[in-house]
């Protein structure tokens, strides 16, 4: 059996009960799948274990059902923890190890989030730390170490409350142990237990598992969070682990108040690492700074608005096109604390010194200027923003996400703006507002960027004097992240509105196809031609022409209508493209699924 390949396919029914629906990721242990559990009728995860070939599957097959079951008793002896994803069986079916999760709805792993959306803010991964911690130390208290904490193992997901990534789970333990259990380890003496690059330097140089290594993961991790790479990330494993053990953590550019505590765990000897509840402090005060003033001005340094100069974005491209999308289904320690204590004492003097410049500057010191400018001189709009407003935006130096926009209304969003207010963040007072306006509107603003190829947050921040006169609230918007998004965005869309461009297409849209240069917006829940089902990009050397006959394929191999539960034999994959992608360089194609035979699809399909 090649490597990697899954041993079962879609439509299989294990141990008489699960059937398998599709395949939601593989790791090094096997492949994970979406089932339906027949008994009970509802959906669950299951964790195939699998041999890469059969001389492995001969030697190692007992220890590997060994090990499913440690998982299995490791994480279902936390069963209930609010951020632990909950074990319900382990199984054997035809002599390989099955493990029976829980589902975890629209959930995104942390590395894929910041693969997508970029690094998040300081405040927004205290927050992600602080329910890891807990379910690490929950474990520890029972004596298991984790062993691989790192971005692909934290599951975001939507909370009761409707926030799109509220929950934060931690999954996997596979390689967890409990070294004073006197439990047989499944693994070989000379293998690396853990992941290259996330090992603690006493894990890396063949030290015991203990919670301050799992300590030191969660620092690779949360720094991977803030910072959008791995703090010890080389070109190989092998660097990687050499790194973790000779070299000092590359430095952290983004995490401003995070900063000394990331430096606190990544410290090599586990002795001067924080311990859990210094963690869970220092975590604390960023997630809520404490009441008095110079406290609150710590989660400022370094928290711009999320993504603001991650990455090295082109300039806007040409004046807005005009032209239609194309559719290709036709043509196609003490001393520590001190090191910390004096750290964040410098973050806060350095910022008061910036709020202090912030408030003598933001209107000029006038009143009277503030309500003619409730965002400042710099952002320049004469009244505030209001829901659904479009805007064109004017970057410092012409380079998107650098510095603060200058906005301009574009009335009835038909001049091709730059983007849309989403949501508001209201606050009690502009300092609050500057405080945790990038965060919540970062928070806010996500269902609906979740949906579009190419968007980002931005957060338009009340000036002192402007307070009252913004509504005491900052406004929120969804921008294009390399170009304009011609029109409206996400529910502001009108159905039986044509598409100017696929930069409005999202997730989940029913489209109304009149002809290749004509989709409408319409409601899934009567019938349609084709249904959005995610995107993908196309070379940078590909050209636009070239894009038309080459998309429906890449669409097919990369967002495959199969996975999304469509039957191969009765849909196809279909496609979109527009010149903007083209224009501002990011060759995204709109990827869709339609009948073969070219017929209406309808609301029960999807």
């Amino acid at each position: 059996m090649p490597s990697g390949s899954p041993t079962s396919g879609a439509g299989r029914v294990i141990a008489g009960r699960y059937l398998l629906l599709w395949p939601l990721g593989s790791g090094g242990m096997g492949h994970v799948w979406l089932a339906h559990d027949q008994r009970l009728a509802c959906e669950v995860t299951l964790k195939e274990i699998v041999f890469r070939d059969p001389a492995e599957a001969d030697h190692e097959r007992e220890a590997r059902v060994a090990r499913a079951r440690a998982e299995a008793r490791h994480a279902a002896g936390l069963r209930g923890h609010p951020h632990v994803v909950t074990v319900h069986d382990v199984l054997e079916h035809e002599g390989l190890p099955w493990i029976v999760m829980e589902y975890v709805a629209d959930a995104v792993d942390l590395r894929d989030l910041v693969a997508a959306r970029g690094p998040l803010a300081p405040a927004e991964c205290a927050r992600i730390g602080l329910a890891v911690l807990d379910a690490l130390t929950a474990g520890h208290r029972r004596g298991v170490m984790h062993r691989d904490v790192k971005p692909a193992n934290i599951l975001l997901a939507p909370d009761r409350a409707g926030s799109p990534y509220g929950r934060v789970l931690l999954t996997d333990y596979g390689i967890s142990v409990q070294p004073d259990a006197g439990e047989t380890r499944y693994t070989l003496a000379s293998v690396l237990v853990g992941t290259a690059g996330y090992l603690a330097p006493e894990r890396a140089t063949g030290g015991t598992p203990t919670p301050a290594a799992d300590l030191f993961s969660l620092g690779c991790t949360l720094y991977h969070a803030v910072e959008g790479v791995g703090p010890f990330e080389r070109e190989s494993h092998l660097a990687e682990v050499t790194a973790v053990v000779m070299e000092e953590p590359r430095p952290a550019v983004r995490a401003g108040a995070l900063g000394p505590v990331l430096r606190a765990l990544l410290a090599k000897d586990p002795g001067q690492r924080l311990s859990a509840a210094q963690t869970e402090a220092a975590l604390s005060r960023i997630v809520t700074p404490e009441a008095e003033p110079y406290v609150r001005t710590r989660t400022d340094i370094g928290s711009q608005p999320p993504w603001a100069a991650v990455q090295q974005a082109p300039p806007p491209g040409p004046p807005p096109n005009g032209s239609p999308p194309t559719s290709h289904r036709r043509e196609r320690s003490h001393a520590l604390r001190a090191v910390l204590a004096g750290g964040l004492g410098l973050l806060l003097a350095l910022g008061g010194v910036w709020y202090a410049l912030a408030d003598r500057s933001s209107d000029g010191g006038g009143g009277q200027q503030g309500a003619r400018q409730p965002y400042g001189e710099a952002v320049g709009l004469t009244r505030a923003l209001r829901d659904g407003d479009c805007v064109i935006a004017d970057w410092p130096g012409s380079r998107r996400f650098r510095g603060t926009p200058r906005l301009r209304l574009d009335p009835g969003c038909g001049t091709a703006p730059d983007g849309q207010v989403m949501a508001f963040a209201g606050a009690a007072s502009a300092q609050e507002a500057r405080r945790t306006g990038a965060a919540e509107c970062e928070e806010r603003t996500r269902a609906v960027r979740d949906r579009l190829a190419d968007v980002r947050s931005q957060a338009v921040v009340p000036a002192d004097a402007g307070f009252e006169a913004a509504g005491r609230r900052t406004a929120c918007l969804v921008l294009g992240g390399n170009g304009p998004v011609y029109g409206p965005i996400g529910p502001r869309r009108a159905r039986g509105s044509a598409f100017a461009d696929t930069a409005t297409m999202q997730r989940r849209d029913c489209l109304d196809v009149r002809t290749n240069r004509d989709a409408r917006l319409v409601s899934c829940a009567g019938s349609y031609d084709e249904q959005v089902l995610g995107f993908t990009r196309l070379a940078p050397d590909v050209t636009l022409s070239e894009a038309r006959t080459e998309s429906d394929a890449a669409c097919a191999r990369d967002v495959p209508p199969g996975d999304y539960g469509f039957d191969p034999s009765v849909y196809t994959a279909g496609s979109w493209t527009s010149e903007g992608p083209w224009k501002n360089g990011t060759h995204f194609v709109v990827c869709t699924v339609r009948r073969q035979n070219g017929g209406t699809m309808e609301g029960d399909e999807s």
